[in-house]
């Protein structure tokens, strides 16, 4: 242990450890009583009988329901990460411009996207929609969840964008300075292109962020999972075991999401690695993990 571990921290010793000991034991089975409670009470609804689950292996449920939801879940979201880096890479180099006007409207609408929740925006839109007759009925709920991810995530992927620029050496500013570009030649043809290099891992989990909160759309009832949850709870009779079939596949869903980023952050050391000490040297920062909370449905 380090001189500076010691300081902080002091290892317990033998009184200190069977304290320990025994509060986890405490934990423990107060974890196990809570979750026996738990089933007393699932098991008195009969909540737990066969005939509430069994609908899962009916090919109907999957073809009429889960699957279509599943669907219709990853449409919204390719959609909006999709408009979402768009935008947001037009907002950054709005606020990173030399027009100071450019930068403070780009500010403003940042700001302003990222303090509305995401519902409230959905909800807007759809009525919005509604009112002026714009486009067919069935696609106003589509509209309204794409353009309330994409208006969200684009104000939350514009700062991190921004902050990936701002962490790079400031010889590749000087560098490009330095062969006659102009500060915006520099950002464009430079700096944003290695920092999105940096930041895929972050961009690939901020896909994760939008897939969850497309189950906002329940609200506006957008066909997604959670509301195909409520139909094929409604149809069944088994709304509790169909909210846990959705989870689930929900967890799946992001769990292959968050192994796709670790895949391709795992790509990005190895090609760094095999470019040799000296890129290994010049290699810039890693961008920092958007904060909890930042990338959660419903602003802040």
């Amino acid at each position: 242990m380090s001189d500076t571990t010691r300081v902080l921290f002091d290892a317990p010793g033998p009184k200190a450890r069977v304290r320990y000991r025994i509060l986890a034991v405490i934990g423990v089975l107060l974890l196990v009583g809570l979750l026996y409670l738990v089933y007393g009470r699932l098991d008195e609804k009969e909540q737990l009988t066969a005939a509430r689950w069994d609908w899962v292996l009916t090919g109907s449920a999957w073809n009429n329901y889960l699957i279509p939801g599943i669907i219709d879940t990853l449409r919204a979201a390719a959609i909006s990460i999709v408009c979402a880096s768009v935008l947001a890479l037009a907002l950054a180099m709005a606020r990173m411009s030399d027009l100071a006007p450019l930068r403070w409207f780009a500010g403003i609408i940042v700001e302003f996207f990222r303090a509305v929740p995401v519902l409230i925006m959905m909800l807007f839109i759809m009525y919005f929609l509604s009112y002026r007759g714009w486009f067919p009925s069935e696609l106003n709920p589509l509209i309204g969840v794409v353009v309330g991810l994409t208006l969200y995530n684009s104000a939350v992927l514009c700062e991190v964008i921004r902050n990936g620029v701002t962490s790079l050496p400031a010889g590749q500013r000087e560098a490009g300075l330095s062969i006659g570009l102009t500060p915006s030649q520099v950002r464009r043809s430079i700096l944003i292109p290695q920092s999105l290099t940096a930041m895929l891992p972050t961009l690939v989990s901020q896909v994760i962020v939008i897939t969850k909160d497309t189950a906002l759309g329940y609200i506006i009832l957008y066909p997604e999972l959670l509301t195909r949850a409520r139909n094929i709870g409604s149809a069944e009779s088994a709304t509790l075991p169909a909210y846990v079939v959705v989870a689930v596949l929900f967890i799946l869903i992001n769990y292959a999401l968050s192994k796709l980023a670790e895949w391709i952050e795992n790509r990005q050391r190895k090609r760094n690695r095999s470019a040799g000490g000296v890129a290994d040297a010049n290699e810039p920062p890693p961008i920092a993990p958007i904060p909890a909370g930042l990338g959660q449905g419903g602003g802040f």
